[in-house]
Parts: structure tokens; C-alpha cells; sequence
């Protein structure tokens, strides 16, 4: 089992602007997974160039209607979701980010079914396991592309702040 910890100094607001970072060469899956969850932290300012963005981890195959369907059932006014997965935040403290923001990717004995498929796992503050991210590699690049996160963005504990038990 391995892990991979990442630190950015902000959430890229363009695809321009995640080209930009070195982890965008796509040559991990480890890297690749760090920087679909850093995307869904731009949900809340601009959900078309999160999609925008995501469609860059995508590579071949961008985001399905169906998948901006969820991405928008999972994350409008519930963005504590994606910004679980980063160090420093829980449910007690609404989920409160801190830069720089940093988030650590596992991989595990099962991560590699098959040839040129991998799946990633990430934990949230919030959930009391890790959640799956899945990615599939192209020879002819050397690039780990983002094939399914949606299981990641899973319902997970609200927010204190949100919970009428707290």
C-alpha cells in the first residue's frame, strides 16, 4: 500500500490555470486523483469551468451529462463535500479549509484489477471509510485520466453547523 500526499497554494479557477501545475502532467494516478478533488473545490465559484476543468482530467472522454447531473446533485449547497477530503477539516469544524491545501492519495492491493486501470481512495473527514476514484491509463501518452469520481462524492456526516442533533 502506498500513499501520496499533495500540497497546492490554490484552487485553479480555469483549465488553463490546471495545466499550469506540475502535477498535470497526468503521469501518476496518484497525481491525477489529487487534482480531480482539487477541482470540485472551484464548484462553488464557477460550475462551468469546474466541468471545464474535470473535462481536462477526463482526457478522451469528458464529462457526461449524467455526471454534471450529479456533480450538481452531490455538491450545490453541499460544497463541505468536496472540501472534506483535505487536511485540517471535519464535521465540528464545518469543514473549514485551510491553505495550503493538502490532500493525500492511497492506493491499496486491489488498486490495479487489470492492465491500464487503477482505482485510487481518498477520505473524508466526514465518511468513516476511504472513497474510490477510478482512472484509466493511455499507452500512447503515459497519462492516468479520471474515469469515475462520483462515488467519492457520496453523502457524508453535515456539517456541525447544519446538524439539528449537534
Amino acid at each position: 500500500m502506498k500513499s501520496e500526499t499533495f500540497t497546492f497554494n490554490a484552487i485553479p479557477r480555469s483549465a488553463e490555470e490546471l495545466k499550469a501545475l506540475p502535477e498535470c502532467d497526468l503521469s501518476t494516478p496518484f497525481k491525477t486523483c489529487a487534482l480531480a478533488m482539487l477541482v470540485c473545490l472551484n464548484y462553488e465559484n464557477d460550475k462551468d469551468a469546474t466541468i471545464a476543468m474535470l473535462d481536462v482530467l477526463r482526457g478522451p472522454a469528458p464529462t457526461s451529462p449524467y455526471e454534471v447531473q450529479f456533480l450538481r446533485d452531490r455538491l450545490a449547497g453541499k460544497e463541505y463535500v468536496a472540501r472534506s477530503f483535505f487536511k485540517g477539516t471535519s464535521p465540528a469544524n464545518n469543514y473549514t479549509i485551510e491553505e495550503p491545501f493538502t490532500i493525500t492519495v492511497e492506493d491499496n492491493p486491489y488498486s490495479y484489477p487489470e492492465p491500464n486501470w487503477a482505482t485510487m481512495y481518498v477520505q473524508s473527514s466526514g465518511a468513516d471509510s476511504k472513497r474510490p476514484i477510478k482512472f484509466r491509463l493511455k499507452p500512447s501518452t503515459g497519462q492516468w485520466f479520471l474515469c469515475d469520481q462520483l462515488g467519492a462524492l457520496a453523502s457524508i456526516r453535515v456539517p456541525q453547523e447544519a446538524d439539528p442533533w449537534a
